[in-house]
């Protein structure tokens, strides 16, 4: 059940929406809303404050126990899923402990120095500006987690249990799932990535498919991916296809020697080509070559945005 994305707020159940970004590329992000009684949680904010303010906005408009956010969980560290914290900054902000360290190495304010030196950085400042330059980055005051878990937590919002899974690291370093069994519907961050390439910024990539593979035996209907439209299991076990190809290709030209970012080069994407973004293909292998050889010390995140821009024609 892998459909178009129409953008805004989806009602799932009763008092369960999906918040749908316009499109699953770069920064355009899903979030969700769990609403019970007078009591409401949030799964994550947007890239900046325009984007989550008018996502605020519908939500209290639909449901009126979102007037107050009462929890935010923050799903991953990624600034798309975290930079609007400070709209609802009265609410109890949940996250793993892995991802509220993570969170710290890139806030909002060394984004927005980054895009305002991007005309210096040659084709690589030409692709930030390709995947960032629809946002806004200058204002946005860094609003942290105030709780921490790791492993699982589990959660009431009204009379729904919502139970938290950390499942990182594999795209980021402390991956959280939100599940609530009484809405059978589960937020999954980005461990989903729905006809958009995933990208494993972190791995080992057996947590990922072990991730897909725990989605898949939940009692859930509908499955709200970090990016892209709404989906089911199907759309769960195409991201855990995605991830075993590409393991099983990097594996054989690493055991061939070739480096990481000529084997990026070389594997023909073939059924997964037509997804977005598909350059993203250079961070995967080099994350799986470096869980290859056991090499602990991760690339520079520019080389990395270089590799993705040169394969992307910049």
């Amino acid at each position: 059940m892998t459909t178009r994305i129409r953008p805004g707020l989806h009602p799932l159940a009763r008092g369960a929406y999906a918040w749908l970004a316009p499109h699953g590329s770069w920064g355009w992000s899903n979030a969700g809303l769990i609403a019970d009684g007078d009591q409401s949680l949030l799964i994550d904010t947007l890239y900046d404050l325009d984007l989550t303010g008018e996502m605020l906005r519908k939500m209290r408009h639909a449901e009126p126990a979102a007037k107050t956010i009462d929890t935010l969980i923050n799903t991953h560290a990624n600034g798309d899923h975290c930079h609007g914290n400070e709209l609802v900054a009265g609410a109890e902000i949940i996250a793993s402990a892995a991802s509220a360290l993570e969170m710290s190495e890139l806030t909002p304010e060394a984004m927005a120095a980054i895009m305002a030196s991007s005309a210096e950085l040659g084709p690589l400042g030409e692709y930030f500006r390709h995947c960032f330059g629809q946002f806004r980055f200058d204002g946005i005051r860094f609003t942290p987690p105030t709780r921490t878990f790791e492993g699982t937590l589990d959660l009431t919002v009204g009379d729904k249990q919502v139970h938290l899974i950390e499942v990182g690291p594999a795209h980021t370093r402390g991956d959280v799932l939100v599940h609530c069994p009484a809405d059978r519907v589960v937020f999954t961050g980005d461990i989903l990535f729905i006809n958009s390439t995933p990208v494993m910024w972190q791995g080992p990539v057996a947590n990922w498919i072990n991730a897909c593979l725990l989605i898949e035996d939940m009692a859930a209907d509908l499955i709200v991916p970090g990016h892209g439209p709404i989906t089911d299991k199907h759309g769960v076990v195409q991201v855990r296809h995605y991830l075993q190809f590409v393991r099983d290709q990097a594996r054989a030209r690493y055991d061939a020697g070739m480096d990481a970012f000529e084997a990026a080069k070389d594997i023909e994407l073939s059924e997964y080509s037509s997804w977005s973004d598909p350059e993203r293909i250079a961070v995967n292998v080099d994350s799986l070559y470096r869980e290859f050889s056991g090499e602990q010390t991760r690339t520079d995140v520019f080389e990395l945005m270089r590799r993705m821009a040169a394969l992307a024609g910049f």
